[in-house]
Formats: C-alpha cells, structure tokens, sequence
C-alpha cells in the first residue's frame, strides 16, 4: 500500500510541471497574434498577384480534354480498322495509344494540382 502511494505521489510530481508547461504554450506571448495577422494578410495579397483565373484553367482543362477525347477516338478508330478490316495500321495504333495514355495522365495531374484543395 505504502508503495503505491508513493508512486502516485512521485507520479503527480512528475506530472505536474508538463502541465504547467502546457498551460504557458497556449498563451499568447510577445505579440504572436499580430504576427499571425501579417502573415494572413501577406499571403491573401500573394494569391491575388500571382493567382491565375480559374476561368483560364478551366479553358486550358478543356482544350486538353478535347485533344484527349480526338486522340481517344483516332486511337478507337484505327483499332476498330485493324481488327474488322484487316488494315495493317498497329504502329499508328499503338503511337496514337501513348499519346492518349500521355495527355490523360497529363490532364488528370493537371486538375488535381490546380483545383484539388491541399
């Protein structure tokens, strides 16, 4: 008995100043909130100087889907017409293949770095 009193007693020594501690960390000390203040108010100037338009993303997104969908389709196409026809077309397949493959991935890093919130 005698043992576990004087770990709770060694233990709540050893506790106590932690706390103190924390408490001392929340406050706030030598202007912290004015500081804060200039740097929100910097930051909100940057993004209004340097920030380009959404409208203009939005229009570079779209021309990137549409040479996507173009090069989806050619690539449907020429694979359709080795297939059914019998045409010797697999090198054009293939290239028009990599090149979709290039600009979708292209356009998919694109959007989640311009318009995905981190």
């Amino acid at each position: 008995m005698k043992i576990l009193r004087l770990c709770c007693v060694l233990l709540l020594f050893l506790v106590a100043p932690l706390g103190l501690y924390a408490s001392e960390q929340n406050s706030p000390v030598n202007g912290s909130i004015e500081v804060m203040q200039s740097f929100n108010d910097n930051a909100l100037e940057d993004a209004k100087a340097y920030g380009v338009a959404d409208k203009k993303k939005h229009q570079v997104l779209f021309f990137m889907g549409v040479a996507l969908l173009i090069l989806l389709c050619t690539t449907a196409y020429l694979g359709i017409s080795m297939v059914m026809f019998n045409k010797e077309v697999f090198v054009a397949h293939m290239v028009s293949a990599g090149l979709t493959v290039t600009l979708g991935l292209a356009h998919a890093v694109t959007a989640v770095v311009w318009f995905f919130p981190f």
